[in-house]
């Protein structure tokens, strides 16, 4: 199991990218997203400073953020990857679960990706998401190039917003209707 010391500070560049760009959207009135706080238990607590030096992440937890943009219920988890291949193994079942019941009940579902390597962000809609899985339940690939991708969900930074993952949003209902 993992603990959290041992994870160091994966992600939490993209994270704080996205926490800002969420404040940029709710100052402009354009949307409410909140980040889903990791549920951890608490091993070691430094008694002197009552910080937690050692803990582990529980098992479930759902996506790493939730809300609704202009009255359209969204969720998306936010993942870091260094090389141009994607390991699904970074995507939980119990998260895919959750998407594809937030996506039954009429909200939209997607994936942020940083590939770190080339300092790009993507904005993964479910529907390509679930093909990438369903290929890797059905023994295919474990995995997916960022050429497989489609480039018009590229998000390139603009006004201040880091990570305009509403441009994606916006080009992702477009494609439902």
């Amino acid at each position: 199991m993992a603990t959290w010391n041992s994870r160091g500070l994966r992600g939490s560049v993209l994270e704080d990218l996205v926490n800002r760009s969420n404040e940029i959207y709710l100052e402009k009135g354009l949307a409410l997203i909140q980040k889903i706080p990791t549920p951890i238990t608490p091993i070691q607590i430094d008694k002197q400073s009552r910080h937690i030096t050692l803990a582990y992440f529980e098992q479930k937890s759902t996506v790493d953020y939730i809300g609704c943009v202009q009255g359209i219920p969204v969720c998306f988890d936010a993942k870091e990857c260094i090389s141009d291949t994607f390991a699904l193994q970074n995507l939980h079942d119990h998260q895919v679960r959750f998407m594809t019941n937030f996506e039954k009940q009429g909200g939209v579902a997607f994936l942020l990706i940083y590939y770190s390597s080339r300092d790009l962000f993507y904005y993964l809609p479910y529907r390509d998401m679930m093909e990438f899985w369903n290929r890797k339940e059905s023994g295919g690939r474990k995995s997916f190039r960022i050429e497989e991708l489609n480039m018009d969900y590229t998000l390139t930074p603009r006004q201040g917003i880091f990570v305009p993952y509403l441009d994606g949003l916006q080009k992702d209902l477009g494609q439902r209707e």
